[in-house]
């Protein structure tokens, strides 16, 4: 089954319910699923490109990179910024980074480690500003800081998603 382009998706951020605990908890877990989905993986095809696509250790190095704009943006809230900082919609941070010249366990310790640092922030929030706003910049929508994360922990599952696709296609290959 094919996975819709993360640019394509649409969001839809209307639930009035405070579901920032469960965010937070699949936030907090982002981590320990990505080290159990790459157990089984052989270390072969880690650094494997697909049609110029970024590889497995692409994938997991972009969440590392993208944590500055999550963080960022809660700060942008916080500070009561109108809207939120722009993201690098083309990615060169994590094109440039030579990720498949990190070791993967290096890669997932820093992971594990900036999203910790993430979660320990939103942990320290209060609900006034669970339930604050800015405009985002690329959906033109605005999104409370519940709704900043719950875009997040979306964008982990959909790389989470994506690796597993690399997996099935190099396997189909084989």
């Amino acid at each position: 089954m094919e996975q819709i382009k993360w640019f394509d998706r649409k969001f839809n951020f209307e639930t009035e319910q405070n579901i920032f605990p469960s965010i937070i908890e699949r936030l907090s877990g982002t981590p320990i699923r990505l080290e159990e989905k790459l157990k089984s993986i052989p270390s072969t095809i880690l650094e494997d490109r697909i049609n110029n696509t970024w590889s497995i250790k692409e994938n997991v190095g972009h969440l590392i990179d993208l944590e500055p704009l999550w963080t960022g943006r809660l700060e942008d809230v916080i500070n009561n910024q109108l809207e939120l900082r722009i993201a690098d919609l083309l990615n060169i941070k994590t094109d440039l980074a030579n990720h498949n010249d990190t070791p993967i366990e290096n890669l997932l310790s820093s992971f594990r480690e900036i999203r910790q640092h993430t979660v320990s922030l939103l942990k320290s929030i209060d609900e006034e500003t669970v339930f604050k706003s800015s405009l985002h910049p690329r959906l033109k929508i605005p999104m409370r800081t519940m709704d900043i994360f719950l875009f997040v922990a979306e964008h982990d599952d959909h790389h989470l998603a994506r690796i597993t696709e690399i997996v099935k296609i190099i396997n189909k290959k084989v």
